[in-house]
């Protein structure tokens, strides 16, 4: 089974390595456009295919809607318990805490399909349920110092692209109606170029060094982020008798590394954008390891 998972995985971490191999034949104001072309408009696509692209029932809303919550609670309350242990400055320490609770969604559409118990739509409806309140969380940290007013917090959390076409995909597809395939082909081949773009960028932008700079807090809230977290998904899943399909979208969740993008809202509030920068890396280049022991476990005990 684990030779199988890597073979899914791999084509995807050679993407990443493609990025890094890549990044000098493009500017950083070019690898920034295709992040904003990504943000903006491919990856809301494969949201919106991915929900609206199959009956989605009331059922896993209501079902998978509180349990990412829950995942996302529990990641915030283990990763202040690194308080003391960081930055002096709070506004600092809230640019690293927030990588404990965010979340990378490319990484979760490309571990999905290595999981015959996870549907792309069920995690497309994780992700549509786990982003507004992702972002809150942030924000909120992050607004001691920030300069932000409430209604722009609230137009930057309510306006996000991953929200808006979530909450269209997740509604089409409770509708039970069937986009008309000429219709429905454009938001699929816009779809089909998200993961690899986002996978190029995240190598391209990544600081393929930063795991010499491991210490430990740092190495505590990647711990959090990729052990601690899915770890309590997982008890949480059997203790409660959760079903093998929400099961898996909910520990796979639980598992991803951090958001690629979370610096860039630190660096907005004035948080220590290298920090969080850093932390990303080591997020990422972790995960190679971590993400296919998780998905493992999920394959042996559901």
């Amino acid at each position: 089974m684990i030779t199988t998972i890597l073979m899914g995985l791999v084509p995807s971490f050679l993407m990443v390595g493609l990025g890094g191999a890549v990044r000098d034949r493009l500017t950083p104001a070019a690898w920034q456009g295709l992040d904003k072309l990504n943000f903006e408009v491919l990856f809301p696509a494969l949201l919106f295919f991915a929900a609206s692209n199959r009956p989605i029932a009331v059922q896993d809303v209501i079902r998978i809607g509180p349990a990412v919550w829950t995942v996302m609670g529990l990641a915030l309350m283990l990763g202040y318990l690194a308080r003391r242990a960081g930055p002096e400055r709070f506004l600092d320490f809230a640019g690293a805490w927030q990588t404990t609770w965010r979340f990378n969604s490319a990484i979760a559409f490309v571990a999905v399909p290595t999981l015959h118990l996870a549907e792309v739509g069920q995690m497309a409806v994780a992700i549509g349920m786990a982003v507004p309140v992702a972002n809150l969380l942030a924000v909120s940290a992050l607004s001691r110092g920030g300069n932000l007013t409430l209604w722009a917090t609230v137009q930057k959390i309510a306006l996000n692209p991953f929200l808006l076409a979530s909450v269209a995909g997740v509604a089409v597809g409770l509708s039970g109606y069937k986009i008309p395939d000429p219709i429905l082909a454009p938001a699929q081949m816009l779809a089909h170029a998200a993961i690899p773009i986002a996978l190029l960028s995240i190598g391209a932008t990544m600081d393929w060094r930063a795991l010499t700079r491991l210490d430990v807090f740092n190495g505590y809230l990647c711990s959090v982020r990729l052990l601690l977290t899915p770890a309590m998904a997982w008890l949480l899943c059997r203790l409660l008798g959760a079903g093998p399909g929400l099961a898996a979208v909910v520990i796979l969740f639980a598992a991803l590394p951090t958001a690629s993008a979370a610096h860039v809202l630190a660096s907005g509030f004035g948080a220590d954008r290298r920090l969080v920068a850093t932390l990303i890396a080591q997020s990422t280049l972790l995960s190679a390891a971590t993400l296919p022991f998780w998905i493992y476990i999920i394959g042996i005990s559901f």
